[in-house]
C-alpha cells in the first residue's frame, strides 16, 4: 500500500520515516511524495581517458569517473548523451517495514532528464542520501541547479518488517552515502571469488 500524503506526514512526525534537513513540506510534499533537491557533488565518467569500464576490477571503476563539485547558484550542465552520478542533499532513513521508491519529477524529464536508469527502490532499513542516474536523453544541453528539486520519493508498506533490513545486511554497499558513489558492482565479483 502507498503512503498517502497524510500518512507521509504521520510518520515523519513520529519519526518512523526520518528525513534530514526536514522538508518543507508546503513545497515539497505531493499527493503520495516527498520531493527531494540536487545535492552539489556530481561524478561523471572520463570517457576520453579511458576506452572501456572492467566491472571485475575495482580501480577500472573508480579510475574512470572524476568528481565535480559545484557552488550553490552554479549550474552542473548535462550535455544530450551525458551520464553522471549525484546525490540528494536529504538523507532518508526508512523503518524495517517500509521501502521507499525514487521516481523522476515530471517537469525534469519533460526537458529530456531522467534521474535514475533501474535503480528505483530503496530497501526496508533503508539510510543514507540518494545516488540517482542522471541521463540527458534530449538534444539540449540542460542546466541543474543544486538545490532545486530533481525527484520524489514514494514509500509503500510490506507485508511484514524485513527480517534483514538494508543497513544491516554484512554485504550491503551502499547504506549510510552521504555522497554518490560509484558502482561496487566489483565487490560481488571478489565476493564470489572468496566463496567459491
Amino acid at each position: 500500500m502507498v503512503l498517502s500524503d497524510r500518512d507521509i506526514v504521520a510518520a515523519l512526525e513520529s519519526g518512523r520515516i526520518r528525513i534530514d534537513p526536514a522538508p518543507d513540506l508546503a513545497v515539497q510534499l505531493g499527493s503520495v511524495s516527498v520531493d527531494f533537491r540536487l545535492g552539489t557533488t556530481f561524478m561523471v565518467f572520463e570517457h576520453s581517458r579511458f576506452s572501456y569500464i572492467d566491472p571485475r576490477h575495482p580501480q577500472s571503476i573508480g579510475d574512470a569517473m572524476r568528481t565535480i563539485e559545484v557552488v550553490e547558484d552554479e549550474p552542473f550542465i548535462m550535455q544530450p548523451g551525458d551520464f553522471a552520478l549525484a546525490s540528494t542533499i536529504e538523507s532518508l532513513e526508512l523503518p524495517d517495514d517500509l521501502l521507499g521508491r525514487l521516481e523522476g519529477r515530471s517537469s525534469i524529464a519533460r526537458l529530456g532528464i531522467t534521474v535514475h536508469s533501474t535503480a528505483a527502490v530503496f530497501e526496508p532499513g533503508w539510510i543514507g542520501t540518494a545516488t540517482m542516474e542522471l541521463s540527458n536523453l534530449g538534444r539540449m544541453a540542460v542546466a541543474l541547479y543544486p538545490g532545486m528539486r530533481i525527484c520524489a520519493f514514494s514509500f509503500e508498506t510490506v507485508s511484514s518488517p524485513v527480517s534483514m533490513p538494508y543497513r544491516k545486511k554484512v554485504n550491503n554497499k551502499y547504506a549510510g552515502q552521504m555522497s554518490p558513489r560509484p558502482s561496487q558492482l566489483s565487490e560481488e565479483n571478489r565476493l564470489a571469488v572468496k566463496e567459491s
